[in-house]
């Protein structure tokens, strides 16, 4: 199935704006067209029918994907989300994201990503779990530890791995753990994996602040979105000294100029569900925490939050991209002209997916590294994966972005694995 796509009809389309960058480092990286060819498109999207018996006895048929984008370098990987918005091109884009991703940080996965259309919030807990293990059923063979290896994403957690876990093992007649990564540690999870994606954002915003020669444990935070990523990402900075002055969520933002206390507003979410009306902050709008005077902001919420709109407002000296696709295409080339630095999240938010390898590989070999050893691997792999990145922006995009260096060095890694697997028409072994 083609992702090409109406560019007319679909300006702000997340998958639009993904095929244009690679197009755009495929050709700066002068590598051949083919390379453009094979990643424009998935190897394999899939759209099921998830049929699931209620509660009150009837039956409700759920519309399930999963996009295969390209399994170069091994087998396919990427999250399941559980949504009432999912696009194809949503998931296409994600799924391509991914590929970029396991690239970028050289872990032996391509990219994958699925979805079930359905408001969670309307399930029980018994019709989510039959809903999971009717997606298993549907997918068959299309999953598994060599196959295909989904992990948890928006609405889904580590129970939801646990049931595909169980279904899966099932369907096979044997314990298959590794299907999954992201699962509970009673069921061959991975210490760390829960923090692992904040963990990485974490690293990256400091070596990206000892690149702009910013003191780090002074740097002023911002970060819009507080679940998962976000919230994990505040404890690590305040813990290194950073003032975290200002976060969000969907209720609105807080702020203080002074520093939040984390642990305390970690506490105050949990008895209230969000970051609104914690003592000693000053509430602010979303719009307002993106224009904080800040050295560090971090998106870690949605896609298309920094806009041609606002791009313009924001005080930031260095943008982390703690979520997938949050800075639209106008204001990446706003964001260049002011020199604010974007690390972008093929990069800033790929610890998630580097702790997900170290999963598999222990669930493989039968073994469990301790979380000491978890977290040290991460900050080398996300350290090295900056510092190459980094240097490579320098050398060769001076006139670009860090996003576009990315995409180069990512590709470049993709082209020469394609090239020895011979799917590359290569003359003169240029690819």
């Amino acid at each position: 199935m083609s992702v090409e796509v109406d560019k007319a009809e679909k300006k702000d389309n997340v998958l639009v704006a993904t095929l244009d960058k690679v197009k755009q480092a495929v050709e700066l990286a002068e590598l051949s067209p083919e390379v453009y060819e094979h990643l424009k498109t998935p190897m394999r999207f899939l759209e099921v029918a998830i049929p699931v018996e209620m509660e009150d006895g009837t039956t409700r048929v759920y519309t399930g994907y999963r996009c295969q984008h390209n399994n170069v370098f091994g087998p396919y990987k990427g999250g399941l989300r559980y949504h009432p918005d999912v696009t194809t091109d949503s998931i296409k884009a994600l799924s391509m994201w991914m590929t970029l991703k396991c690239s970028l940080v050289g872990v032996p996965f391509g990219g994958a990503k699925g979805a079930i259309v359905c408001d969670v919030q309307e399930l029980t807990v018994k019709e989510k779990e039959r809903m999971t293990r009717s997606y298993v059923r549907v997918l068959g063979s299309f999953i598994g530890p060599e196959t295909d290896i989904p992990a948890p994403d928006v609405f889904t957690d580590a129970q939801v791995m646990a049931w595909i876990a169980d279904e899966y093992s099932s369907n096979m007649r044997e314990p298959s753990f590794g299907v999954v990564t992201g699962k509970p540690l009673a069921v061959g999870g991975c210490v760390g994996r829960n923090e692992a994606t904040g963990r990485g954002v974490f690293f990256v915003a400091r070596e990206a602040a000892n690149a702009f020669d910013i003191p780090f444990d002074k740097a002023r935070i911002a970060i819009q979105g507080f679940g998962n990523v976000g919230s994990n990402a505040a404890v690590l900075f305040a813990e290194a000294g950073c003032p975290v002055i200002a976060v969000s969520d969907v209720s609105g933002g807080i702020y203080n100029k002074d520093g939040l206390e984390i642990e305390k507003l970690i506490e105050h979410v949990k008895k209230t569900g969000f970051v609104k009306g914690f003592p000693g902050a000053q509430d602010i709008d979303n719009q307002e925490l993106l224009a904080i005077d800040c050295d560090i902001l971090i998106p870690a919420a949605l896609e298309n939050q920094l806009t041609g709109s606002n791009a313009g407002n924001v005080k930031a000296k260095i943008v982390v991209e703690g979520a997938n696709g949050p800075t639209t295409p106008e204001a990446d080339q706003i964001l260049k002209d002011k020199k604010v630095l974007v690390v972008p999240d093929i990069l800033a938010n790929s610890g998630g997916v580097t702790v997900s390898y170290f999963e598999w590989v222990q669930n493989n070999y039968g073994f469990r590294w301790d979380l000491a050893t978890v977290n040290r691997r991460l900050e080398e792999k996300m350290s090295e994966a900056f510092k190459m990145v980094y240097h490579y922006y320098c050398e060769k995009c001076v006139d670009s972005d860090m996003r576009t260096g990315a995409y180069m060095y990512s590709i470049k890694r993709l082209a020469e694995a394609m090239h020895y697997r011979g799917w590359l028409n290569d003359k003169n072994g240029q690819y």
